[in-house]
C-alpha cells in the first residue's frame, strides 16, 4: 500500500494529540519530533524535512491554534496543507499545443518503466478524445521496439517505428510527419534509457529535444528507489529542463520519499502516477488528494471518478430499477458483480475511504473477500440461464445444487449460502421499496445504485 509506513506513523502521532483537550508548546514539539522521524524513515530528503517541520511548528504554536476549542484538528489541518504544498499545491496538466501536434518526450533510466508508461499515458489521453501516436525511439535495448508494439496493440493505439538501425533523432522527425499525415494530434516518444546517467545518453536526448521541440519532457522514475529517484530527477532536469515527472510503482512505495521530495528538490511537478500493473492503473497526481490519503482521510473524489469511468451508468440504472421492482435475479447479480470488479482490488478501494486506519488494514485479509466474490461468481456461472432467472428452481432441487457445486468447484453448503444471501438481499430490497414510497422526494436515490 502506498505510503503505508508514513501513514501509520503520522496517524498514530496525530491521534495522540486528539486525546488532549488543550495543547501546549511542549505537546506540539513532541509531536513534531515524531513527524520528523516518520518523514526521515520515509526517505524524504533531510533539507525538506527540516523546512517542513519548521513551517508546521511555526503555524502550530500560534495563538489561534493553542487557544482553539479543537487544537488537534487545527494541527492536522496545518500538516495537511503543508503536505499539499510540498507535493505541488495542485495537479499539473499536460501542456497541449494550441494548434497542431502536441509532442511528449518520455525520458528516464533503463528499467524505470518508460515503455509501459508511454502506453498508459496514451490510453489516458485517448479517454480525453486525443488521438495519440506512440513512437519507438529505443533502438538499443533488445526487443524494446517489440515491447512498445505489443503495448500499442493491447490498447489499440498505433506505434511508429523505423527499426533499430535508424538514428532516434531521424525517427522522431519522421514520426511527426507521420502523425500529421495520419491525423494524430499527440506524439509520445519512448526514448532509450541507460543503467546510469552518462554523456552519450544525455547528448542523444538533447538532440531529440532540439529536433522536435517537445511540449512536454516527462521523466519516468521508480518511486520505490526513494532518494535515488530524486537524484535522478535532479540530473535529468539540469540537462534537459524537464517539465514534469511520472512516478511508477507508487502503489508499492510504502515509504513515499520520492513523492514528497521531487517537487521541492527540482521545482518540477509530479504529473502522473503508475499505481498498478494494468494499463488502466494510471492516474493524474493530485497533491491534495495524496495528502489526504497519507493522513488517513481517504480520497473520495478519486473513488467517485473511478466509479464514473468503470461503471456503465445505464446498466447501473437498469439494475437498480430491477432490484427495486423485485425483478432482480442471479443474471442481474452477476452483472452487478462484474461492474463492481471494474473498480479494482478491494484494498485499493479501501485506501480511498475516509477513516480507514492503515495499521488496522494491514491485519485484514482482503484477498479472502475477493476469493469469496470469485466463488459466488463461479456458482452463478454454473447455473443454467433458467436457473439464474428463477432461483427457486435451484433452492427446491438438491440435484441441481449438487450439479452447480460440482461445476463451480464448491460445496452444496456454499451453494446454499449464496441462495440464502441472495434471498435475504431481495427481502431487504422489498423493505427499501416500501421506504422509498414513504419518501417520494428521494425517488431517484435507488435508481442510481450500481449494486
Amino acid at each position: 500500500m502506498a505510503f503505508e509506513g508514513l501513514t501509520s506513523k503520522l496517524q498514530e502521532t496525530l491521534k495522540k494529540l486528539k486525546g488532549k483537550g488543550k495543547l501546549s508548546e511542549k505537546d506540539i514539539k513532541e509531536a513534531m519530533r515524531e513527524v520528523k522521524l516518520a518523514l526521515l524513515e520515509a526517505d524524504v530528503n533531510f533539507k525538506i524535512v527540516k523546512e517542513f517541520i519548521k513551517n508546521v511548528s511555526e503555524k502550530c504554536t500560534g495563538k489561534e491554534v493553542l487557544e482553539s476549542l479543537t487544537p488537534a484538528q487545527q494541527v492536522i489541518k496545518i500538516v495537511n496543507e503543508e503536505l499539499v504544498q510540498l507535493m505541488g499545491s495542485k495537479e499539473s496538466e499536460i501542456n497541449f499545443a494550441q494548434n497542431g501536434i502536441t509532442v511528449i518526450m518520455l525520458v528516464g533510466l533503463q528499467g524505470a518503466g518508460k515503455t509501459t508508461m508511454a502506453g498508459k499515458l496514451a490510453l489516458q489521453l485517448r479517454k480525453k478524445n486525443k488521438r495519440p501516436l506512440l513512437v519507438a525511439c529505443d533502438v538499443y535495448r533488445p526487443a524494446a521496439i517489440k515491447q512498445l508494439q505489443v503495448v500499442g496493440n493491447q490498447i489499440e493505439i498505433p506505434v511508429f517505428s523505423l527499426g533499430d538501425k535508424v538514428n532516434p533523432v531521424d525517427i522522431s522527425k519522421a514520426a511527426i510527419k507521420h502523425a500529421k499525415d495520419n491525423d494524430n494530434n499527440v506524439v509520445i516518444i519512448d526514448t532509450a534509457g541507460r543503467l546510469h546517467i552518462d554523456e552519450e545518453l544525455m547528448n542523444e536526448l538533447i538532440n531529440i529535444k532540439n529536433s522536435v521541440n517537445p511540449n512536454e519532457i516527462l521523466l519516468v522514475v521508480d518511486s520505490m528507489t526513494g532518494q535515488d529517484a530524486v537524484n535522478v530527477a535532479e540530473s535529468f532536469n539540469s540537462q534537459l529542463d524537464i517539465t514534469g515527472v511520472i512516478l511508477t510503482k507508487l502503489d508499492g512505495d510504502t515509504r513515499g520519499g520520492a513523492a514528497l521530495s521531487i517537487k521541492a528538490m527540482t521545482g518540477k511537478p509530479i504529473k502522473f502516477a503508475g499505481i498498478g500493473e494494468k494499463m488502466n492503473d494510471f492516474e493524474v497526481f493530485h497533491p491534495d488528494r495524496m495528502a489526504s490519503r497519507i493522513l488517513g482521510m481517504g480520497d473520495v473524489l478519486t473513488l467517485i471518478e473511478k466509479a464514473q469511468q468503470a461503471i456503465d451508468e445505464k446498466e447501473a440504472e437498469k439494475l437498480g430499477s430491477r432490484m427495486m421492482n423485485q425483478e432482480f435475479n442471479f443474471e442481474d447479480f452477476l452483472a452487478a458483480m462484474q461492474q463492481m470488479k471494474k473498480l479494482g482490488p478491494l484494498n485499493k478501494v479501501m485506501e480511498m475511504l475516509p477513516g480507514v486506519n492503515s495499521k488496522e488494514l494491514q491485519g485484514v485479509d482482503l484477498s479472502q473477500s475477493e476469493k469469496e466474490l470469485g466463488r459466488i461468481e463461479a456458482i452463478i456461472n454454473s447455473m443454467t440461464l433458467k436457473e439464474r432467472k428463477n432461483s427457486t428452481l435451484v433452492s427446491s432441487s438438491p440435484s441441481r445444487k449438487k450439479r452447480i457445486a460440482n461445476g463451480s468447484g464448491t460445496s452444496i453448503q456454499q451453494v446454499n449460502k449464496v441462495l440464502k444471501d441472495f434471498e435475504a438481499m431481495k427481502k431487504m430490497m422489498k423493505q427499501m421499496k416500501g421506504m422509498q414510497k414513504n419518501f417520494s422526494k428521494k425517488k431517484g436515490l435507488f435508481g442510481k445504485l450500481p449494486f
